[in-house]
């Protein structure tokens, strides 16, 4: 066992690995950076520049139809989806921000993809306006910049009209990467639910709903979790 430490940026938030597994990638939120941390020389690798407060989750990964394998994270505090790529072999571009793609607002705290998905899906659950909070955005990895697709998750929960916020949060793929859950939050004494959409034809699949699912979150697939699929 042995502990290096590492400058990077303030202050660090939460990240997530490449798809090399390789390269750490790491928010540091109030300096509008993402540190990639080299887990196999134990270095700071690169930081990098990104939009305003970034906030990925676990960030997902890509293959991105010029630049290859890109790692990605939305923004709290603006309305952009940076693009980092993560290939070392591709010196022009590697451990820089390759492309922003426009997003319908900042308040993003996930993004998400699957290796056998063609697509990239974004939350915005912090977002004040509620046709935006109360949605995901979805982009194809293939024509990215045709721009993005609305889900109107909430509304597809069918939950009752009580004033409860349902905010959309945290996209996650099952195993056999064909199907996203998302959980709806709403207030503890509010109905909440977990709606499930069909990844091929971004259609509604199925509404989970249950007195026990109190704002829903941290919800995770265990193969996906165990193996790092983002």
């Amino acid at each position: 066992m042995k502990v290096t430490e590492l400058g990077s940026a303030r202050f660090l938030h939460d990240g997530g690995w490449d798809s090399s597994k390789r390269y750490f990638m790491v928010a540091a939120n109030n300096s509008n950076k993402i540190g990639v941390i080299d887990a196999k020389d134990s270095k700071l690798q690169a930081i990098v520049d990104v939009g305003k407060i970034p906030h990925p989750g676990r960030g997902a990964n890509f293959i991105h139809p010029k630049y290859g394998p890109v790692w990605a994270t939305g923004h709290l505090g603006d309305e952009s989806i940076a693009l980092i790529a993560t290939d070392p072999k591709r010196k022009a571009t590697a451990f820089k921000m390759v492309q922003s793609l426009k997003g319908p607002g900042g308040g993003a705290l996930f993004i998400k993809s699957h290796p056998k998905s063609r697509h990239l899906y974004s939350d915005a659950p912090l977002n004040p306006d509620p046709k935006i909070s109360q949605s995901v955005v979805v982009y194809d990895i293939n024509n990215l910049d045709k721009g993005y697709t609305v889900l109107p998750i909430a509304e597809w929960a069918g939950l009752p009209n009580d004033g409860g916020a349902k905010r959309v949060v945290q996209p996650e793929f099952n195993k056999a990467g064909d199907e996203v859950w998302f959980s709806v939050w709403s207030a503890k004494d509010k109905a909440s639910a977990l709606v499930v959409v069909d990844d091929k034809t971004l259609k509604l699949k199925t509404v989970i709903k249950d007195p026990r699912l109190i704002t829903p979150t941290g919800h995770f697939n265990v193969y996906n979790t165990q193996k790092d699929v983002y």
